[in-house]
């Protein structure tokens, strides 16, 4: 009897024991549980925006790079318009002092006499100036340094044989090489020259031999002054 008892004692015991466990787990453990549970939902929220924040910002670095290379560009478009505005106007103001040149020469036309000349002679099918041409030349220029208003002729001619539209090209190309030599390597004043080429016209000689062509592939250079005129005049 004593026994049973001593072991209906004991699940009492262990049964109250056991009950308190479960209360103190209710009362302690529960709530820090449920706020770990609570942190950890909280740090999983922040993970997400923060993650969100760093594509936000790739994206806002994305678009501040192409605005920049969209401004860079814009500028250098400008600065492009710019100087072909400003090449445009250098130009124009070229051409106007070319016309007022042009203009003044025209307006007292007949003031103008040939006060000196000279004719080169090309090659067949050639455009090269030779020694003895820059030698003609080189005289014409000599004798423009002491004129104050004149303006030099420059016509290109070709003889008959071939394209007739080939052989206005090619006179062109002949008055072109007198013009650049005048120019450059004698300081001529490019707006002071008057240039043309007139093809297989003006033949000075019409015969079909050969030193009848070679006269007539030719450049003539015609250096036109008013000076005595004015000079007459008292201008």
């Amino acid at each position: 009897m004593r026994h049973k008892l001593l072991i209906a004692m004991l699940g009492a015991t262990a049964l109250v024991s056991g009950c308190a466990t479960k209360g103190y787990v209710r009362q302690n453990v529960t709530p820090v549980q449920d706020k770990l549970n609570q942190v950890s939902d909280t740090v999983a929220k922040q993970g997400t925006d923060i993650q969100k924040t760093q594509q936000d910002v790739a994206k806002n670095t994305q678009a501040i790079s192409a605005t920049d290379e969209k401004a860079t560009g814009a500028d250098r478009r400008a600065g492009d318009a710019m100087n072909r505005a400003n090449q445009a106007n250098d130009q124009a103001q070229k051409d106007d002092q070319e016309i007022a040149q042009l203009r003044g020469v025209i307006a007292n036309i007949d003031d103008y006499k040939v006060s000196n000349q000279a004719t080169v002679l090309f090659k067949f099918n050639s455009a090269v100036l030779s020694p003895e041409d820059k030698e003609q030349l080189d005289q014409v220029a000599s004798n423009t340094g002491s004129l104050k208003r004149y303006f030099v002729a420059v016509e290109g001619y070709t003889d008959t044989i071939g394209d007739a539209n080939y052989n206005l090209q090619l006179s062109r190309r002949r008055a072109d090489a007198v013009v650049v030599y005048l120019s450059t390597e004698k300081k001529v004043p490019f707006y002071q020259i008057r240039t043309i080429g007139l093809g297989e016209n003006n033949l000075v000689d019409p015969g079909k031999t050969s030193e009848a062509r070679a006269k007539n592939r030719r450049v003539e250079i015609k250096v036109f002054s008013a000076d005595n005129a004015v000079a007459s005049a008292g201008r």
